[in-house]
């Protein structure tokens, strides 16, 4: 079966070093196991893309050397495919209206854990797990609600979903590269970590974690390559895969590029763009040096 890689940005900004680490780990990957890497622009936060970040990631990604199958894949093009999937989960009870604004959620998760004396629960990336307000509320209410027109979230019943299928989650976790004859290893996956998920927010009709598995199976990707920041992320997205029947690709969450604070670098910490750097004379080689990849 070929190998299918894909490289994922969002343009909202400039790609900077950490991009162009995980831009050059999938094309080396795909070149060894005569693959293919795609390119997909993850556009669904509509106020925050531009159009000018898309033609400086498809300039940028040329000049690096990478390469991939025109046209690049846009989410943007593709929101009836993400409702679909949404409504076959809503057809079986997994899905439930969440009225709930982001300071309400704060004060509901600290309520909820000074009533029990216990320490705030977080998800993996930090965030207030959501208690579950809306999960709870009467049928009737929810209905008033949306006839009334209160803005709504979409959130998965995690609970439910697991119960559904209480069967182990697991994906196969590979080495360095991703290839076939690279270490590998079972890891368990934990999706009630992150609580009740958002599968759509109020102003945009789906969300990364839906999207992405949507997207993953539709273009045929056999081994998704990422950031580590993305680990945990994966125990959501096998649960959404068996959910909606959807294959399990291989995964590969390789390194960062970490700044002098110990941060991975990050458009809103103002990282260097590559932009920047090639307007200071680096050589794409320059920029497989900085990021640690042989030349």
């Amino acid at each position: 079966m070929p190998r299918v890689f894909r490289f994922a940005p969002s343009p909202n900004g400039l790609l900077h070093l950490g991009h162009a680490l995980s831009a050059l780990i999938n094309r080396d990957a795909a070149a060894a196991a005569g693959g293919t890497v795609l390119l997909r622009l993850e556009d669904i936060d509509r106020e925050r893309c531009r159009e000018a970040y898309a033609a400086a990631i498809v300039d940028d990604l040329g000049w690096l050397g990478v390469v991939w199958p025109e046209p690049p894949r846009r989410q943007s093009d593709h929101f009836p495919l993400y409702r679909a999937a949404l409504d076959r989960l809503a057809a079986r009870g997994l899905v439930y209206p969440c009225f709930c604004t982001r300071g309400a959620v704060l004060a509901a998760s600290a309520a909820k854990a000074a009533a029990e004396g216990a320490p705030r629960p977080v998800d993996p990336d930090g965030a207030p797990v959501y208690p579950g307000t809306c999960r709870h509320l009467p049928a009737a209410e929810r209905a008033r609600r949306l006839a009334e027109g209160w803005p709504a979230a979409l959130r998965l019943d995690v609970a439910r979903a697991l119960a559904e299928d209480p069967a182990p989650l697991r994906w196969r976790e590979c080495g360095a590269g991703g290839g076939e004859d690279q270490p590998s290893r079972d890891v368990s996956a934990d999706p009630a970590a992150w609580g009740d998920a958002l599968l759509a927010r109020r102003e945009t009709p789906t969300s990364y974690h839906l999207s992405v598995v949507v997207d993953d199976a539709a273009q045929g990707v056999t081994d998704v390559v990422r950031g580590l920041d993305l680990f945990h992320a994966t125990s959501l997205h096998r649960l959404l895969q068996r959910l909606l029947g959807l294959p399990a690709p291989r995964y590969h969450h390789h390194r960062l590029v970490l700044d002098a604070g110990g941060d991975k670098l990050s458009k809103s910490r103002g990282a260097p763009s590559l932009r920047d750097l090639r307007a200071e004379g680096l050589s794409p080689a320059d920029v497989r040096r900085r990021v640690g990849l042989p030349v």
